[in-house]
Formats: structure tokens, sequence, C-alpha cells
């Protein structure tokens, strides 16, 4: 305040330091309402995820109804122990028109392989039901045989044992995949003697996941490898998975072709449990639309013995992954959508992967 003449002037205003209290008011409700704010996002991102897993599994159960079976991953025809005919369609794709997609589905050539390019058209669609939004990379790639779409859920292809090979060739194993799909397999609401509600029909997945393939071709097992040598323990499975990974002839992304039925494009197992850090080293490698290079890094890799179109047998680790903090969304064969927990114990899990184990599971064991 101060005096001109007989009147007094009062000027107003904040001074340096009060200034700065109302900053630093600021920016601890900021500080503070953050959090909330990305929790309250990644809640609605959750339900949203919850609600695509329901919408598959209504579309499979419509397709149940409609054709009396579940579908196969994927049905291939042999001549004189050799590929004749293969087609990999994913159930993503053949449930296509119990999803409200009957425009997506009338375009597939199902008499041809969906890579074929009489079918790239609709093989580049998104399909944004198969997408988590919380998907760090929903964005499709372009590769050798087309350009294709990820999806962020895997249909359970077994829990360790995936898939026999072709029959009668060396190392080939006869028995009967244990879980809801498989190869040239329709599973009916009867073969799930474990009861629907202790079955585990899908579970979400990581699009462009590291991976480790063609570990052990043709029939070959080192390590002791047979249909039933599934880790009892994820401490196990990873230490096969590092002691192995040196066998491995490829190293290419998981669940990158929500189109293909292929275990490590469109399934999970459940040797693992969900989000399990495998850790073995990468070297130098791409692994995501978005370019992030790798080097010399330790990444969370799946892992595969061999291919099924390259002829089998097949067993793996495809495990179940999320962005979402402290486990992943999953869909139960009765069509109920739970949230499993990483705590989870590994037999638990690896029991709600067959159909007809036998085991006994209770809901507060996961």
């Amino acid at each position: 305040m101060e005096r001109t003449g007989n009147r007094r002037v009062v000027r107003t205003g904040f001074t340096l330091i009060e200034l700065l209290v109302v900053i630093a008011i600021i920016a601890v409700l900021i500080a503070l309402l953050l959090p909330a704010v990305q929790s309250a996002r990644e809640a609605a991102r959750r339900i949203q995820c919850v609600n695509n897993l329901k919408q598959l599994g209504l579309a499979m159960h419509n397709y149940e109804s409609a054709n009396g079976a579940f579908p196969p991953s994927g049905t291939y025809s042999f001549l004189a122990g050799q590929f004749l005919l293969g087609n990999q369609f994913s159930p993503s794709a053949r449930i296509m028109p119990y999803s409200e997609q009957g425009a997506m589905y009338n375009a597939m050539n199902f008499s041809l392989e969906y890579s074929d390019p009489t079918n790239a058209t609709v093989m580049g669609t998104q399909a944004s039901f198969l997408l988590c939004p919380s998907e760090v990379y929903p964005q499709g790639s372009l590769t050798g045989d087309g350009f294709f779409y990820p999806t962020s859920y895997g249909w359970c292809v077994g829990d360790w044992y995936i898939w026999g090979g072709i029959p009668g060739n060396p190392g080939s194993f006869p028995q009967v995949t244990r879980s809801m799909f498989s190869i040239n397999l329709s599973r009916r609401f009867a073969s799930i003697t474990d009861g629907t509600s202790n079955t585990l029909m899908a579970a979400e997945a990581k699009s462009y996941a590291p991976q480790l393939r063609h570990c052990f071709p043709g029939g070959a097992s080192p390590g002791g490898l047979t249909f039933t040598s599934y880790p009892t323990t994820t401490a196990a499975g990873v230490a096969f998975i590092q002691a192995n990974a040196s066998t491995c002839k490829q190293i290419d992304v998981a669940h990158s072709r929500w189109n293909d039925g292929g275990s490590y494009y469109g399934g999970i197992s459940t040797a693992l449990t969900p989000n399990a850090h495998v850790g073995v080293l990468g070297n130098n490698i791409t692994l995501n639309p978005a370019g992030t290079n790798y080097v010399g890094g330790y990444l969370d890799f799946d892992w595969l013995s061999t291919d099924e179109n390259d002829g089998g047998p097949t067993m793996g680790a495809i495990t179940s992954r999320s962005f979402h903090p402290g486990g992943v969304n999953t869909l139960f064969a009765d069509g109920s959508v739970h949230f499993v927990k990483d705590s989870i114990g590994c037999p638990t899990w690896q029991a709600l992967g067959t159909i007809g184990g036998g085991e006994v599971v209770s809901s507060d064991q996961y």
C-alpha cells in the first residue's frame, strides 16, 4: 500500500513465495490424482477385456450348438507320412459368424490356406474383439506371406502335450491331446468330463511375444522329452526351457496372427503359470511392429519343440500373459470369465488345462 496525494492506493498480487506454494500444492494434487486416474482407466480396460472373452465364449457355445461340437485348432491330411493338405484356420476365424462378423466369415475361403492370396483382404483386417484394450502392440505387421493382425487371446491347446505328430512317423505319440482344442479333433460337451466350470477354454496372451521354436525337429527328444514329461512346477519348466534354448533353430513372435490356429499363433498351453518369467538371453532380434530391438537382453520366451505343420510331435510352453497387473483374464468352458492370479499353483493351472484329467480343482485355488 502506498499514498498518492490524499488517496491511498492498494496494490494486490502474489509474492514469489506464495506463488511457489500454490504451484507446489497443485503438483501434489496432480501426483495424488494421476495414479487414481490411471487405475480407473486400467479397470475400464480390464472390464472391456472381460467382455471380449465373454463374447468369445458365447460365440463358441453358439458354434457348438449349431455344429454339434467345438471347432478344431486346424485340419491336416496326410499321405505316406507326409502332409497332403493343411488348413490352419483358427477357432477365432471359425466362430466369426457367431461373433457378429458374418461378412468377414463369408470372405474366407476355407478350401484354401488362410495365407493364400485369395484370403489376403480378410486376413489383413483387424478384429477388435480379439484385442485387449491394454494390448501394447495392436497394430498389424507385414510378413513374407501376407499382412496380418495379432490377437490378445489364445485358445487352450494343451497342458504340455499339444499334438502327437504325423501318425506312424518315428517319434510320434498316439495319445489323444488332453485340452479343449487340437488338430483334427472337435470336442463335444460330453468330452469335458472334468466339468465345464473346471476346464480352461481360452486365456489372455501378449501379441508379438518372443518365441523359441523348432527346438527338437523330427521327433528328437533331448532332455527326456516325452508325452508325460511336462514340468510339475513352474521353476522346473523355466529351467527346462533355459537349458534347451540353445537347441532351438528359430526365434519368432507369438500371437501375431488371429487367423492361424497353430499353437504358436492362436493358442496357449498351461505348462507354465500365467506371466511366468523365463528370462532366456536374446541376441539382436526385432520382435514387434514397433521395431524394438533387443540386443543381448533377457526376455520371457515361449517355447515349442516342433511346429505342428512341420510334422510334430509338438510340446510346448505357450504361456498366458497380460498387461493387467497380477494375473490374466481367462475363459472357462462354461462361458464364465475369471481373473487368475500369477500366484496360482502350477499343478492347479495344468489341471485347468485338461478336459478329462480327473483332477479335483476348487475355485479358491485360483
